[in-house]
């Protein structure tokens, strides 16, 4: 991995890169910030970030990738949804409103889609974000026709994972973000390499910058509502929606990923590990996720290959379309089989 390429400015007064449109969506639940990316008559490709994080502290190393950019806005409108209170200058969420539960949120995003008439969507989530649509892709069959989870969770929390929500959430309810939340968090996101990497310290500072910058309350209720998820692993059982999941092999959540692997249908899901990166993917190694991305968007007969991509030269032109045959060792990958196919 090359550290030079994980580096993220996180500061309140940040200006958008992508150029998009931010739009306040009022829903059942509550208003929601979303950044609204491209051609509206593209297919919808919607982001949802971790707990801490918003779209931009979570996708900007991976949309900023030229050749991701290249693949994605080709081919997509993005909508990027913010969790509520999480957007650049928001206010502290009131504390007399009732918590949204997961299932809240994941009602939030269909509403999204109701508001800019949107039927079907693609869902690209990490951590929390990705359980999110998970249980947007159970609940709305019919409207979630793929998702790309990064470093995904399905399960309770474990024992560990439950003492440490509950820790932290106590610490952001009286103290606000502390050195040990900001610290506890980016445990979370990154691995060891980077933490401990002199090029890595300024990515961090970006990160503790950006929590600061941030109402630890609307964090804290983010957190809240993914420490009481419920297990969701037979509803993944029946899932038909082609997934991609990707994993760090040191992220915390690894276990999880795999977990979710074994139980959806081999027919629609494939998984990634990425060897030597955290859980955060998208910051830490987005280049590892470009060739696994395109070859997953290639099933659909929207997906169209930018010409600009097209040359021998490109690493996004492999041998053939199937993914058994993707090498990894330029890649810095370890693939676990691809058991996704293209219907018959």
């Amino acid at each position: 991995m090359a550290l030079d390429d994980v580096v993220i400015n996180l500061g309140s007064d940040y200006t958008d890169p992508w150029g998009g449109e931010r739009r306040e969506v009022e829903t059942s639940h509550g208003p929601i910030s979303v950044l609204v990316c491209g051609d509206q008559s593209k297919p919808a490709l919607v982001t949802y970030p971790d707990v801490g994080l918003n779209y931009l502290a979570c996708f900007e190393g991976l949309f900023s990738f030229p050749e991701a950019t290249s693949v994605l806005y080709h081919n997509f409108c993005i909508y990027h949804v913010d969790p509520p209170g999480h957007q650049d200058g928001a206010a502290e969420i009131p504390a007399d409103l009732p918590l949204l539960s997961m299932e809240d949120l994941a009602d939030q995003v269909a509403e999204v889609l109701d508001h800019f008439g949107v039927h079907e969507m693609i869902g690209l989530g990490v951590g929390a974000g990705s359980y999110i649509l998970n249980l947007f892709a159970i609940k709305y069959r019919e409207r979630a026709i793929g998702l790309i989870l990064v470093s995904p969770i399905c399960r309770k929390p474990s024992w560990s994972e439950w003492l440490y929500n509950k820790a932290m959430i106590n610490i952001l309810y009286y103290c606000g973000a502390t050195n040990f939340v900001k610290d506890s968090l980016l445990q979370r996101y990154f691995s060891q390499e980077v933490r401990a990497s002199p090029v890595g310290a300024e990515v961090l500072d970006n990160y503790r910058k950006h929590f600061g910058d941030h109402p630890s309350r609307n964090i804290m209720r983010y957190m809240q509502s993914i420490h009481q998820r419920a297990d969701i692993t037979e509803n993944l059982r029946k899932l038909k929606c082609r997934t991609l999941v990707i994993v760090g092999e040191n992220s915390p959540f690894h276990s999880e990923a795999l977990h979710m692997s074994t139980v959806m249908r081999p027919r629609y899901q494939a998984l990634i590990e990425v060897q030597a990166c955290g859980s955060l993917v998208t910051e830490e190694q987005p280049q590892s996720m470009i060739v696994p991305i395109e070859l997953f968007l290639m099933f659909y007969t929207f997906y169209k290959r930018p010409v600009s991509l097209s040359s021998p030269k490109s690493s996004l032109s492999p041998p053939c379309v199937s993914p058994e045959l993707l090498s990894s060792e330029s890649m810095g990958l370890k693939l676990k089989p691809i058991k996704t196919r293209v219907s018959r």
